[in-house]
């Protein structure tokens, strides 16, 4: 008789690629598949993500997991993108699309009942960022028709795992990410959210729960699931800078106060799995990668992929001196000669908005490693662009990029974790 290997499925529902891995206890990837799926459009005709789609994928694919003969499935957890809500009814069935938090505010916030906009993004370590500030959105929708089928909402990794634990439940990671719910000074909702509790879904105590032998995680935002494995394996205070769509930076060792200027240039603070503040810059450095080297690429033809990194970079100046501002996309792009020199000048200018984002962090609270996980973290331009701006910080890309769904792994495993949890290169 075959002995069948244990594994801990996670799957990990970004906005772009959604996908499945199963982890061995020695936290190494032993199976790995994704999808995407294109978007739907709400009743508004902005467009959203497919939640039907995803969730058909989520349901079949585990059931094919579970048939795999050389496989137990000893665990379950999601992590997934913050910053929208799943509305249900007492089924747990979803009785509204999946909102983008793209969409534009159409009911405006009485912020001025509770302080005006600074204190209210002081307060719940938000800044004022229309429906990023995902609770706002919430807000929003009891203007909507219907409003009156919803029992409950649910963040979007504690919607999916709902699907298996038929628990409707809030966890601390997904409330905790500029959702303009917390209330920073107080521990606890902020006072606004007395207009929607009702729908509000309690908050779980636990990391998981045991069914039939698999122990089912509730999801975590994928921001703070991206934390955990440094956490528990770092012994130098560092700043993780987890790449994707957006590029977040956290410091978890950074306990100063918000000041005005870190919330208007998109620091925030997230909550750890522990309940503790984490303070975070944000940058959507992924999404214009997407778009300039598309506006690149239709333009010289070619693919960013076959270019090759050149120390001619480091010549260049970055325009670049905001978060929000991607100086590129006004560049004139006759005024390069070919794709490699235009690339070269545009990853000088996002690495530039990078900078300018880390040194927000990093002005009051040095640390020694700088640690960079996810998609950017094998682009050798913005790794030694990195490394040549901070020449007194050890920079390192992580060599698994996948720590959103390892921390998701984590936190329903009560195992011994490996030595080797982490494999960092240096730049």
């Amino acid at each position: 008789m075959n002995v069948k290997t244990p594994v801990i499925a996670v799957f990990d529902i970004g906005k772009t690629n959604r996908k499945v891995f199963l982890w061995s206890t020695a936290f190494t990837v032993l199976f790995e598949k994704q999808i995407q799926l294109p978007d739907i459009e709400d009743e508004d005709g902005f467009e959203c993500d497919d939640l039907s789609a995803i969730q058909q994928w989520i349901v079949s694919t585990f059931s094919e997991l579970c048939q795999l003969p050389v496989y137990e499935i000893i665990g379950l957890n999601f992590s997934a993108f913050g910053a929208s809500f799943v509305y249900v009814n007492h089924m747990g069935e979803a009785v509204a699309p999946l909102y983008s938090y793209l969409k534009p505010v159409s009911s405006p916030f009485p912020y001025a009942n509770y302080g005006g906009e600074a204190e209210f993004a002081r307060r719940t370590a938000s800044p004022i960022l229309g429906n990023l500030n995902s609770g706002l959105q919430v807000y929003e929708s009891t203007f909507r028709p219907f409003w009156p089928e919803v029992f409950k909402v649910l963040h979007v990794p504690n919607y999916f795992a709902s699907l298996f634990t038929g628990q409707l439940v809030s966890e601390i990671t997904s409330i905790g990410c500029h959702t303009a719910l917390w209330d920073f000074d107080l521990g606890q909702y902020h006072p606004w959210t007395s207009l929607i509790a009702d729908r509000l879904a309690p908050i779980s105590t636990e990391a998981c729960i045991e069914l039939d032998g698999i122990r089912y995680g509730f999801g975590l935002h994928d921001s703070s699931a991206a934390l955990i494995p440094y956490l528990r394996s770092m012994r130098e205070e560092f700043v993780l800078l987890s790449t994707g769509t957006w590029c977040i930076a956290m410091h978890p060792f950074n306990e100063s106060p918000l000041t005005a200027d870190e919330l208007a240039n998109d620091v925030l603070c997230f909550l750890q799995s522990n309940g503790k503040p984490v303070k975070a810059s944000r940058l959507f450095g992924g999404q214009f990668h997407e778009e300039q080297v598309a506006r690149l690429e239709m333009h010289f033809g070619g693919s960013f992929k076959e270019l090759t990194f050149s120390e001619r970079v480091f010549a260049l100046e970055a325009r670049s001196s905001s978060v929000y501002d991607c100086a590129f996309a006004r560049r004139d792009l006759a005024d390069f000669g070919d794709l490699a020199s235009a690339y070269d000048q545009f990853m000088v200018d996002l690495v530039g908005q990078q900078i300018f984002s880390l040194n927000l962090l990093l002005k009051d609270a040095p640390v020694k490693q700088l640690l960079v996980d996810g998609g950017f973290s094998k682009n050798e331009w913005y790794m030694r662009l990195l490394a040549r701006a901070f020449p007194k910080v050890e920079v390192y890309a992580a060599e698994v990029a996948q720590a959103s769904a390892l921390g998701a792994a984590l936190m329903v495993y009560d195992g011994d974790l490996p030595q080797n949890l982490i494999q960092l290169k240096r730049y």
